[in-house]
């Protein structure tokens, strides 16, 4: 696999509230743009898990805003998994100003795996491929570390 690139994103008029400030919501879809940007670079997106029969549903969101975000910059989401057991993930992100680099908020969300009747699913025995990509982009987080 190839070096991860960061997602970018160029902060759009209808994300922004009266006051051109980026609203807080919006993180929370900027984080899922770039979790799907990453597995697509990592190999294998959305599409083809799904195509498999598996879902990977949103356990939880956090999001700790450090500064606001204004109308017209873009920024950086940097995203990368932290925990992966199988069973389930965590990723986590940070949005940086791409001028100033400063971190204007960091977040995480968690996922598990289920099949198409809702049930639970292990990639390892389930979908080697996905559980051996997922496997590869913790160590290489951890390596960063």
């Amino acid at each position: 696999m190839s070096r991860i690139e960061p997602y970018k994103h160029k902060v759009q008029y209808y994300e922004t509230d009266r006051m051109g400030i980026v609203h807080h919501s919006n993180y929370i879809r900027w984080f899922e743009e770039a979790r799907t940007d990453l597995m697509e670079q990592m190999g294998m997106g959305y599409e083809e898990m799904e195509k498999r029969g598996i879902m990977s549903p949103v356990l939880s969101v956090e999001a700790d805003y450090l500064r606001m975000v204004h109308f017209g910059s873009v920024v950086t989401v940097n995203a990368y998994i932290k925990e992966y057991n199988g069973i389930k993930m965590t990723i986590v992100y940070e949005v940086v100003d791409s001028k100033t680099e400063m971190v204007h908020c960091r977040g995480l969300t968690k996922h598990c795996f289920i099949n198409e009747a809702g049930k639970p699913v292990s990639l390892k025995q389930s979908c080697l491929e996905f559980h051996d990509m997922f496997a590869k982009g913790l160590c290489d987080y951890k390596n960063q570390q």
